[in-house]
């Protein structure tokens, strides 16, 4: 019996596993009470995680594209690392080191994220290095780092929620995406606080709500100048806090003065009384608590719309304040630490900025190299993907823990710029659908099989324990990046055992605003995990950040006056709706393991839309639909439902084919794609009427 965590979202929730036996020695998942962040509950997916144990579609082996057929064939482990070790000697030799470039993932431990980086740093010398979680909170973070000068996506435990007047929950699902969480929303209205949500469309978490707004898609930022227009207008700014623990507000006020609430509802549809009926709650409130996510934070305009709302928290006096304050809902199950230890383009170990000489002397001592030998700042992900197989881009790509074709923005441009690689090597445990276009895969490990730590939602070092042993021919992805760096003659040695990476990573942190020093394994495991920063063995952790004082050079958090221009990409008479992409309750990410769960509900992607939009192209529900952008198409089932808005459609993105009608526009500062709104354009597909009913003649992507 073994005490983990589950290898999906950020909740990092606790769990059991226990051998059962059988020829594939399967894992029995049970609950781990004991653990606070989820006190034994877990999701279906949660329940079911232990399902690709065994899984007929698991890769044992690794494989070669092989020249004359062009069909992936199995070979040996030296074969495989010889030939991309060699190709790759070859590229930097030829065309620099930044023709290689290393595609991460925000599922990947904090040792793997660190390996990554350093190996990409060292082994490769190139400076072409980036993550999915690019695509999850950057956002957030870098309206955390301009705010408060750090980013950590909550800074308090998560049960806080319970303990607020008022939540204001702006672009989440939680009760889908993190289900476990809900429980908070109950017990907060069980004490008497209330609850708002934010969204387009009405979700389970929106049922759960005192308060529902359904704003336009793209709108959120306009919605918060709303907000703090009628509090500054009301008096309610907290005048005290703001002049002693913040700079900046008297731009903010003047440029909040136009955004009177009948300006608002024209801008985002929402009726000017239930922004003055929340603009009352929150003034009236003594603990208020604002979380964004991906429905706020995926935007060209992202950071300001997360700026926005932080300055709200901020002249409310809350920032700071116990059970009270601005966090961030992170997605993926790293996306905290995944970016803290230098899978980002632009960041070093302990959140050290990669152009400053300190930071870069400081991490190259712990490696036992020369600062002046290590790369700058690269392209960020999309940016990265962008650019493969042109002319100055990398020409090799090494994928660890992501499925990019599903993913990524734009996905058929994205697709034809790795079509046009010379050399694309995946590393995964099944054949996704990235993998799938690769020239080499290394079967890897999954969670179970390793050890490793994950940084959670909350800033929670936990540890992820390994419960079994990994099939036959298959290795850790730490064991892949250590096979490649020896036959690349790196200058330095790469360890595939992760407590001792872990205690590295300790060392190379130490000092930075993710601060682990103080963490180790026995601790984590003694403690239920610790939180950052924990600079010593001696030092408690940080459960919760600013109370006294903000991570900024002079202790004071800072407003940023933003201003509201909406989507890139705004409808017209060619392309009328608004789409909005995101998860459903059985799903997660690119769906590349959940999807081969056999528990977990697999129906496809659909096209969720309200019945006035419907009627007005005469479809029915469950009748077939394309969905077209600028960008692509998708086939799928309607999906009529009164619970979003009119001029809006929903699909989720966990299939092949929502991210081909996904805009790539970025937000200029966390370089984040837009994908939460776009503008499409919907046609009927034909029916055929049989004895059963209204069969789709075109189903699927």
């Amino acid at each position: 019996m073994t005490n983990t965590h589950c290898p999906y979202c950020s909740l990092q929730c606790g769990m059991t596993l226990t051998a059962a036996g059988g020829a594939r020695a399967a894992l029995e998942v049970q609950a781990w009470p004991e653990f606070p962040v989820n006190e034994g509950a877990l999701c279906r997916k949660g329940w079911t995680a232990a399902g690709l144990r065994g899984h007929r579609e698991r890769l044992t082996t690794p494989l070669v594209r092989d020249l004359a057929t062009g069909e992936l064939r199995a070979t040996g482990w030296d074969e495989a690392l010889d030939l991309v070790a060699g190709q790759l000697s070859a590229m930097r030799s030829e065309h620099g080191p930044d023709s290689v470039a290393v595609f991460g993932g925000g599922g990947l431990t904090n040792e793997k994220a660190y390996q990554l980086g350093k190996f990409a740093r060292v082994a490769l010398g190139t400076s072409q290095i980036d993550y999915n979680g690019r695509w999850c909170m950057s956002s957030a973070a870098s309206a955390g780092n301009k705010a408060f000068g750090i980013d950590r996506g909550l800074p308090f435990p998560l049960a806080d929620i319970e303990q607020t007047d008022v939540l204001v929950l702006v672009g989440s699902n939680l009760a889908e995406t993190m289900p476990p969480a809900a429980r908070h929303l109950d017990r907060l209205r069980e004490r008497g606080g209330r609850v708002v949500v934010i969204d387009p469309r009405r979700t389970s978490t929106a049922d759960r709500a005192d308060q529902f707004l359904q704003p336009v898609p793209g709108t959120d930022l306009a919605l918060a100048l709303g907000l703090l227009h009628l509090l500054e207008a009301s008096g309610a700014v907290d005048e005290e806090y703001v002049a002693a623990r913040t700079v900046g507000f008297d731009d903010v006020r003047r440029s909040v003065a136009g955004w009177w609430p009948e300006r608002v509802e024209r801008v985002t549809g929402v009726a000017a009384g239930e922004l003055r009926e929340l603009a009352d709650l929150l003034a009236s409130s003594e603990r208020v608590m604002v979380l964004t996510a991906r429905g706020a934070e995926q935007h060209s305009q992202g950071t300001d719309t997360v700026l926005a709302w932080i300055n709200v928290a901020l002249a409310l006096g809350m920032c700071g304040k116990e059970h009270a304050g601005y966090g961030c809902l992170t997605g993926q199950g790293n996306g905290q630490g995944g970016r803290e230890h230098g899978q980002k383009a632009d960041q070093l170990p302990g959140y050290r900025m990669i152009d400053d000489p300190e930071a870069r002397a400081h991490v190259a001592a712990v490696w036992g190299v020369q600062p002046e030998s290590l790369p700058g700042r690269g392209r960020s992900a999309y940016e990265l993907l962008d650019a493969l197989g042109t002319t100055g881009g990398p020409k090799a790509l090494l994928v660890f823990g992501s499925n990019i074709v599903v993913s990524a923005p734009n996905a058929t441009h994205v697709t034809q710029r790795l079509n046009d690689l010379d050399l694309l090597v995946v590393a995964d445990m099944v054949l996704s659908e990235t993998a799938a276009m690769a020239d080499v895969v290394f079967p890897v490990t999954q969670w179970a099989e390793e050890s490793g730590t994950m940084t959670n939602l909350e800033g929670r070092v936990i540890l992820r324990e390994r419960a079994a042993a990994p099939p036959a021919g298959v290795r850790s992805d730490l064991d892949v990046i250590a096979g490649l760096a020896t036959r690349l003659d790196s200058p330095v040695g790469f360890s595939v055992e992760p407590e001792e990476i872990f205690a590295e990573l300790g060392r190379a942190s130490a000092g930075g605003k993710a601060d682990y020093a103080g963490i180790d394994y026995a601790r984590i495991r003694a403690e239920h995990g610790v939180f950052w920063p924990c600079p010593t063995a001696a030092h408690p952790g940080t459960p919760r950040m600013f109370a006294d004082s903000f991570a900024t050079s002079d202790g004071l958090a800072r407003f940023h006056a933003v201003g509201h221009v909406g989507a890139a990409e705004q409808p017209c008479s060619d392309y009328p709706v608004h789409l909005t992409t995101g998860r459903v309750l059985s799903q997660y990410q690119s769906g590349a393991q959940t999807r081969r769960v056999r528990e977990l509900p697999d129906n496809g992607p659909f096209v969720e839309m309200h019945p006035m939009l419907a009627d007005r192209i005469g479809v029915i529900d469950g009748q077939s639909v394309r969905i077209a952008t600028r960008r692509g198409q998708l086939l799928a089932p309607a999906r009529v439902v009164p619970t979003i808005r009119p001029d809006t459609v929903f699909v989720p993105f966990h299939w092949v084919g929502a991210n081909r009608l996904t805009n790539d526009a970025l937000d200029p500062s966390s370089r984040m794609p837009e994908f939460k709104v776009c503008a499409a354009v919907l046609t009927a597909v034909p029916v055929s009427v049989t004895t059963s009913g209204v069969v789709p003649e075109v189903v699927g992507a």
